[in-house]
C-alpha cells in the first residue's frame, strides 16, 4: 500500500523540484529538546514548570517563576548509525554541537497580592539536529536505482528534446539520465521502449554493486516568547508564540557498478549526486494551563497549533555514466537544463498540531522551594503527523500546482498517522545538589512500513543550585529504529535498509537567578 500510494504521486509530479512525503517526518518526528534539567528527566516538563523550556512545551509553566532568570545550554552530540542493506552491515559516526533552551524569564510582580503574578519569557532552542551520515552498500540482482528515471520518463510523456531543453521539467532526474545515456530508447520486439543501461546486467542474471551515501546537516530551531499568569498557585495559564527556523542541507551520492566480467554488455558504472537545501521560517502558537488541586499535585494541558512555514528548496544534481558498448564516459550537471542556475522552489508547509497531557507529584511541596525534596513528572503527547499539508505560495498558482500540492497532502495523510509519545522523569534533591533520571518513548508515525519505527531516550544528570547560581549537567542516550528507502519502482518491490541510530548527548546549562 505504501509503495502504490507514493508512486501514484511521484509520477504525475510536474514540479521541477518535488517535495516528498518524508519532509513531513523530518519536521515533526523528534524527541523533546530543552535545557539540561529537562533532558535529564526525559523531557517530562509539561506540568512541572519553573523552567525556560516551558516556553516550547506548556507556557503555563512560566507562571511558576518567582525570580528572574537567565540561562544558556550548549551541548555536544556523538552520533552512531548502523545500517543493514541486503545483509551487508555498515556503521558510521558523526559528531556535532547543539544548543538547548537558552533565554531568560522575567517576573512582573503584583503589588497587591504577591501570589498572583505574571511572567514573561524569551528563549531560543534547537528543536532537532539534522547532522548525520548514512552509508550502506550491497549486491542487487533484481532492480537498479536508474530504473526510476526510465519510469519517470515514460510517465511524463515528454519527448527526448523536451526533456533535454534548457527549461526542462525533469532537470535532476530524466534529463541527466538521457544526456549521459544511462537511459535510452530501444526497440524490443518491434516496440519502442525506454530502458536503463544497468537493466542489461540484471537481464543477464548478474548483480549490481550499489552504494548509497546520505549526508545531512543543519537543524530546526525555534525562537519563542511566552506570557503566563499565576492565579494564587491554584491555576496557571500561558500563551506562547513560536517562530520555527528551518536550515536543512542534504548531499546524496548513489553509485552502481557492473559485477560481471563481460566488457561489452553496455553498462560499466554510474555515479549520481544530488545536493539539496531547504530554508525557511514559520509561526505557531501554544496554549496551556496547569491546575494544582493539592499543593503537591500538578496537572497540565497544552495544545500546539500547526506550524505554518514558508520554505524554499534549492537543488543541483550531477551524473557520470560509463558505458561499455559503445565505450565512453559521459557526465553532466543539472545546471545545463536550468539555465546554469540552481533549481529553486518556494512553497508553504503546515507542520502537524499536537496535544499534551501532563502530571507531576512534588515531594514536600511548600512555599519555600528550597525545602522541596524532589518530584516525579510524566507527559503523554499526541502528534497528528498526517495533518501536515503543502500548498503553493504563488500569488496565482496554476491548476497543475494546486493539483500537485493537494495530491501530496493526500499522500501524507495516507502514509502517516498520529502517534503517541510518552515521557517520565524525576528528581531527588540533596540540599544544593540534585540527581535526576528520565525516559522517553516516541511511537511509530507510519501507517504501513517494513519495520516498526520508534525512538527511545534514556537520560540522567546532576544539578547544583546555590545563591542564585545554578549549573546542570546531563547525559542523554537516544536510540532510534527507522528505515531508509533509496528508490521506489512501480512494478518492483522496494528495497530498503534498516537504520539503527544511537546518539549520545552531553548537555550543560549555566544560569543565574536575580
Amino acid at each position: 500500500m505504501y509503495k502504490a500510494i507514493l508512486l501514484s504521486f511521484l509520477f504525475i509530479s510536474t514540479n521541477a523540484i518535488a517535495q516528498i512525503p518524508e519532509d513531513t517526518i523530518r519536521y515533526s518526528w523528534y524527541h523533546q529538546n530543552g535545557n539540561a534539567r529537562t533532558l535529564a528527566i526525559g523531557g517530562a516538563i509539561g506540568s512541572l514548570g519553573g523552567d525556560i523550556t516551558s516556553t516550547f512545551t506548556n507556557p503555563a509553566g512560566i507562571g511558576f517563576y518567582r525570580t528572574n532568570e537567565a540561562s544558556i545550554t550548549p551541548g555536544f552530540n556523538l552520533n552512531n548509525i548502523k545500517t543493514n542493506y541486503r545483509g551487508n552491515v555498515t556503521e558510521n559516526k558523526t559528531n556535532s554541537f547543539s544548543l538547548g533552551s537558552t533565554g531568560f524569564a522575567y517576573v512582573l510582580p503584583n503589588l497587591y497580592d504577591e501570589k498572583k503574578t505574571k511572567s514573561f519569557s524569551l528563549a531560543f532552542t534547537q528543536t532537532t539536529n539534522f547532522n548525520q551520515n548514512i552509508y550502506y552498500k550491497g549486491l542487487n540482482n533484481f532492480s537498479s536505482f536508474s530504473e526510476q528515471f526510465a519510469e519517470e520518463f515514460v510517465n511524463s510523456r515528454l519527448s527526448i528534446n523536451d526533456a533535454l531543453n534548457t527549461q526542462s521539467t525533469v532537470p535532476y532526474t530524466v534529463a541527466p539520465a538521457l544526456y549521459t545515456y544511462l537511459i535510452d530508447t530501444v526497440r524490443i520486439g518491434g516496440v519502442l521502449k525506454v530502458k536503463a543501461a544497468p537493466e542489461y546486467i540484471l537481464d543477464a542474471g548478474q548483480a549490481l554493486r550499489q552504494e548509497f551515501t546520505k549526508k545531512t546537516s543543519g537543524g530546526m530551531y525555534e525562537l519563542g516568547a511566552a506570557y503566563a499568569g499565576n492565579d494564587g498557585e491554584k491555576w496557571l495559564w500561558g500563551v506562547a508564540i513560536g517562530i520555527p527556523i528551518v536550515n536543512f542541507r542534504s548531499n546524496t551520492t548513489v553509485s552502481e557498478n557492473d559485477t560481471s566480467s563481460n566488457t561489452s554488455n553496455n553498462f560499466k558504472s554510474f555515479t549520481y549526486t544530488d545536493n539539496y537545501t531547504t530554508k525557511g521560517v514559520g509561526i505557531n502558537g501554544k496554549f496551556g494551563i496547569i491546575y494544582r488541586p493539592k499543593d503537591y499535585i500538578r496537572i497540565g494541558l497544552a495544545v500546539h497549533t500547526p506550524s505554518f512555514m514558508a520554505l524554499t528548496d534549492e537543488r543541483q544534481a550531477t551524473l557520470i555514466t560509463s558505458l561499455e558498448n559503445p565505450i565512453g564516459t559521459f557526465n553532466v550537471t543539472s545546471d545545463l537544463f536550468t539555465n546554469n542556475t540552481k533549481g529553486k522552489a518556494s512553497y508553504y508547509q503546515t507542520a502537524p498540531w499536537k496535544i499534551m497531557l501532563s502530571g507531576s507529584y512534588v515531594f514536600r511541596e511548600v512555599e519555600d522551594v528550597t525545602k522541596q525534596r524532589g518530584f516525579i513528572s510524566a507527559d503523554l503527547e499526541y502528534v497528528k503527523h498526517n495533518s501536515t499539508k503543502f500548498s503553493s505560495n504563488a500569488e496565482e498558482p496554476t491548476k497543475e500546482d494546486q493539483a500537485y500540492y493537494k495530491q501530496l497532502s493526500g499522500v501524507v495523510k495516507d502514509i502517516y498517522k498520529g502517534n503517541i509519545n510518552a515521557r517520565i522523569g524525576g528528581e531527588v534533591k540533596f540540599n544544593t545538589i540534585m540527581a535526576r533520571l528520565g525516559f522517553g518513548y516516541y511511537g511509530n508515525p507510519y501507517k504501513d512500513a517494513p519495520i516498526r519505527a520508534n525512538k527511545m531516550i534514556l537520560s540522567g544528570g546532576l544539578g547544583y543550585r546555590n545563591k542564585g547560581f545554578f549549573v546542570d549537567l546531563t547525559y542523554a542516550h537516544l536510540i532510534t529504529k527507522d528505515f531508509d528507502v533509496p528508490y521506489r519502482l512501480q512494478n518492483t518491490a522496494s528495497v530498503y535498509t534498516t537504520v539503527n541510530q544511537t546518539r549520545s548527548n552531553v548537555v550543560a546549562t549555566f544560569g543565574l537567578k536575580f
